[in-house]
């Protein structure tokens, strides 16, 4: 395993500060669990939400150092391309018979190559945030005022406090991710006082809060409930309809404007929590089978593309759905979504247990679904024209040397 992080779950910890909507019954992956608990691990109360930190430091640090699995783990080793060795993306004849070949560099910056027969990309979408620009790009100006601008979610009440106390903020975007920075703003607001301002894409609010009391994870609920007394009780401005166009850095602040003409701010400080994206810069020479929508596996992308589908109710699936044109290449995890906002980490256990078993040769197993999903208790079929609706949101030839399946990064949603 490739970990371009300095430890385990290094892209969890950057939203530690975050309490997820899950407890800690849906965040421990079966096995993991098993062989934790072989070495003496006791697991926490399985009803309890956890933090991002909590999961790093009492789930995913104690797996990572287990004597199985420690020495196959490498730190701080980024991989850069994958392709297979000395072919490139036209080369057919041979093609599965060739090991794969990634390029990776060390910390120190020294590159490596490393040959595998399987290759499963688990690098995740946390580094690849989505722009502030209503048509998928950057809005005008958007880069020169990008030291006013956070992308994710910042910990406003700890370590970034000093940046957003009795700041003029605005935060843009949908899911949970602005849901937990908005209400981490409205406390904040009631302990400095500061205007909060809420953009969104969608004309109309609709089912966006989520499916409160219904939902199958109370939190989850409980999350968009609380957003929505917020709003109604005007400690959040929450403007709707707003594509933004440009964003414009003055002597007074940051504006933005919208498509219609509308403009807003000035402001301080704007938060981006619109989403994440797949990076596919380093598979650039492998055959991917990608929807040209959502960016999943093709298979995959009738199940989970967000104009038709916002709920929990995904069905399982696995190595069939995942599989590409590249013989021994999976995607997995949150990358495996695309730009589809509706993963859940059991999701995630699920796809790699599939696509081991069918890398061992165990095709029974891959086909088999082991996976319940809670559900949301909100569902709709028609999100808001142009916005994604979240409401849970192999054998090598006798010749090349002895060669593994390579896991890159690990599963990196938050649910």
């Amino acid at each position: 395993m490739l970990e371009s992080g300095p430890a385990a779950g290094a892209a969890v910890l950057a939203w530690g500060h975050v309490q997820v909507f899950s407890p800690w019954r849906y965040n421990v992956d079966p096995v993991a669990r098993t062989l934790l608990a072989a070495a003496g691990w006791t697991g926490p109360e399985p009803d309890v939400l956890p933090t991002g930190r909590e999961i790093v430091e009492q789930y995913l640090a104690p797996l990572a150092a287990l004597p199985q699995l420690a020495p196959h783990v490498r730190f701080a080793t980024r991989v850069v391309t994958v392709s297979r060795a000395g072919l490139d993306k036209l080369a057919t004849s041979g093609r599965e018979l060739v090991p794969f070949e990634l390029r990776a560099r060390t910390g120190g910056g020294a590159e490596q190559t490393i040959l595998a027969r399987a290759v499963i990309d688990a690098s995740g979408t946390w580094g690849s945030p989505n722009p502030l620009g209503a048509n998928g790009l950057p809005g005008a100006g958007e880069a020169e005022a990008r030291e006013r601008i956070a992308y994710g979610i910042p910990d406003v009440l700890g370590t970034d406090r000093a940046r957003y106390a009795g700041r003029r903020v605005l935060v843009v975007g949908s899911g949970h991710s602005a849901f937990n920075v908005l209400l981490d703003l409205v406390t904040l607001a009631g302990q400095v006082p500061a205007p909060l301002t809420w953009a969104i894409r969608r004309a109309e609010v609709g089912q966006m809060y989520g499916g409160g009391a219904a939902d199958a994870l109370p939190a989850r609920g409980a999350l968009g409930a609380r957003l929505r007394d917020a709003v109604r009780s005007g400690c959040i401005r929450l403007v709707t309809g707003f594509r933004i166009r440009d964003v414009a850095r003055g002597a007074e602040g940051v504006t933005v404007g919208a498509a219609d003409g509308r403009r807003l701010g000035p402001f301080d400080e704007i938060v981006g929590a619109t989403g994440f994206r797949p990076d596919l810069a380093m598979l650039s020479e492998l055959r991917l089978g990608l929807d040209p929508i959502v960016e999943s596996p093709a298979a995959l992308a009738p199940l989970i593309d967000p104009n038709v589908h916002s709920c929990g109710t995904v069905p399982p699936h696995g190595a069939e759905e995942l599989r590409h044109p590249e013989p021994g290449f999976y995607v997995v995890g949150m990358k495996s979504y695309g730009r589809a906002p509706t993963f859940l980490m059991l999701t995630g256990y699920e796809q790699v247990r599939s696509v081991v078993a069918a890398l061992t040769g165990d095709l029974d197993g891959a086909r088999r679904a082991e996976l319940i999903l809670p559900e949301t208790g909100a569902c709709s079929s028609s999100p808001a024209a142009g916005e994604a609706s979240s409401c849970c949101a192999p054998t090598c030839c006798d010749s090349t040397p002895a060669v593994v399946p390579v896991v890159i990064g690990a599963p990196r949603a938050r649910g």
